[in-house]
């Protein structure tokens, strides 16, 4: 079952969210694959994306979408996650181009979406009620980072659009296959005002000690192997890692309340979108092709609307010819 667990280290401005997605991440993997699927260093490179996108919504706590795109010049022109407020997310990519062999199954974000140096990662905010012109928020980092140097590692491309964004240091492992997409963050918080601090003892008391204090966290957790992550449970991983830390547990989020694959495609919008083409474009579809017919990017659903349904787009309800439901 696909989990996400949340935990603070008692008397230090640091917590921690680990994520697990298992029967969730198959069954996205399961819908693309029905409509072709994607090459093992995509698949793994999405799985990645996915875990990620879960855990940065879970960990700012977001009354709206979060988005994470990964887009360049290389085969893969574009990769996407989204998740919403309930951990429900869903996964997609482009390519277009061949994807070079690898005997391990990943590739370095250069060899995928950075050939030639204009590589992007994209975390964008949508707020669910957003006012009259407001617009999302959206932070851009470059792959091309550390004087000149490449970010080919997705951990390393977020844990720098945190330290951009939220001026907070992070630590991020990140590992996926074809069974689970895993993830843990480490983040250091501010100081006042944050809940693990209120009521103790600080560990650490001094600007140096803290500065150490997460350092030694951010090691043992930047220890963790992508064999370990992908293999073992939860509670073994943080019992491995910080047996000698102080932790306080939270309830862990499965189930209907946990992360889970879910798409936000439906006929009406589908049917908006039609309407957005206008009549002229959509009878032109009709008249070349009989039908028009839609598939979703990101669960493979398929939508079909046949020259009754067509019609009835750009009909008022009660001029809607009897016998045509299908948009009900």
């Amino acid at each position: 079952m696909s989990e996400l667990h949340t935990f603070l280290f008692e008397g230090l401005p640091v917590r921690g969210v680990l994520v697990r997605l298992t029967e969730s991440w198959q069954e996205l993997l399961r819908r693309r694959e029905a409509a072709g699927g994607f090459e093992e260093p995509v698949r793994q490179l999405l799985g990645e994306m996915s875990a990620a996108t879960v855990l940065l919504q879970s960990n700012i706590k977001f009354n709206g979408a979060v988005v994470l795109q990964i887009f360049g010049d290389g085969p893969l022109k574009l990769a996407v996650t989204e998740a919403q407020p309930d951990l429900a997310f869903r996964s997609t990519a482009k390519v277009m181009g061949e994807i070079p062999s690898s005997d391990s199954g990943r590739l370095p974000l250069e060899a995928l979406v950075n050939n030639h140096g204009k590589g992007r990662c994209a975390i964008t905010l949508d707020p669910k009620d957003r006012q009259p012109g407001q617009q999302p928020y959206q932070g851009v980092v470059s792959l091309n980072h550390l004087e000149g140097g490449l970010l080919n590692e997705l951990s390393e491309v977020l844990e720098q659009y945190m330290r951009q964004s939220e001026q907070l240091d992070a630590k991020l492992v990140l590992a996926a296959n074809d069974e689970i997409a895993a993830g843990l963050l480490i983040q250091r918080m501010p100081i006042e005002g944050e809940a693990n601090l209120a009521g103790t003892d600080r560990v650490a008391t001094t600007e140096e000690a803290l500065d150490e204090a997460y350092n030694r966290i951010a090691t043992l957790a930047g220890s963790l192997k992508r064999e370990e992550l992908l293999t073992l449970d939860a509670q073994t991983i943080l019992h491995r890692l910080f047996w000698e830390e102080d932790l306080r547990y939270f309830e862990p989020k499965a189930g209907p309340t946990g992360p889970r694959f879910a798409c936000t495609c439906s006929r009406e919008r589908v049917a908006e979108m039609l309407r957005s083409l206008g009549q002229e474009e959509v009878d032109s579809i009709i008249a070349e092709q009989g039908q028009v017919e839609i598939g979703c990017d990101f669960c493979g659903q398929h939508y079909h609307f046949d020259p009754i349904d067509a019609a009835s787009l750009f009909t008022a309800e009660a001029d809607t010819p009897p016998g045509s439901n299908k948009l009900q």
